[in-house]
């Protein structure tokens, strides 16, 4: 799932990840919950404005939900890697890591994975742990983790890295 233009980052960005249909799954076990469950049971109480109360509650929870899981992006451009998240103004925000001081790219195996698609990535830092990479649930990272890497490689080859 790649696209030309990454929309948070410089023209040259390209985005290789997002999260798959999988990491979706709790956010509408929420809204089963929520709308299955909580409301009925307000309703049921006969307070219509606890039922509203509950309602913009839940439609604002599993809002932001889903739209939390739809702004993570993960791409690269000429300088690194790097996640854009984050859908309110104070918690929008880019970390990654440079290709310089990237160690490799690489993605959990298992049975689960490969029926779903959804991969575990992480791209790991050379220096410190505590500046890695790791998604959960992202949609064809075996073919992200492919990309990073060739293009990693394709970078020292050419001397832009060291």
């Amino acid at each position: 799932m790649e696209e030309d233009n990454a929309s948070r980052s410089s023209p040259d960005a390209h985005v290789i990840g997002v999260k798959s249909w999988l990491a979706y799954t709790g956010v509408v076990i929420l809204a089963a919950l929520l709308f299955g469950v909580a409301l009925p049971l307000a309703f049921s109480y006969g307070n219509e404005i606890a039922a509203a109360v509950v309602f913009a509650i839940s439609a604002i929870v599993v809002g932001y939900r889903f739209l939390l899981l739809r702004s993570i992006q993960l791409y690269y451009d000429d300088v690194g890697v790097w996640l854009y998240s984050g859908v309110l103004p104070w918690k929008k925000g880019v970390t990654g890591v440079k290709w310089r001081d990237m160690e490799d790219a690489s993605f959990a195996q298992g049975f689960w994975s490969w029926v779903t698609r959804s991969y575990t990535v992480r791209i790991g830092h050379r220096f410190t742990k505590s500046s890695e990479i790791v998604l959960t649930n992202i949609a064809n990272g075996k073919h992200t983790v492919a990309t990073l890497n060739a293009r990693q490689q394709e970078m020292i080859r050419a001397g832009a890295i060291d």
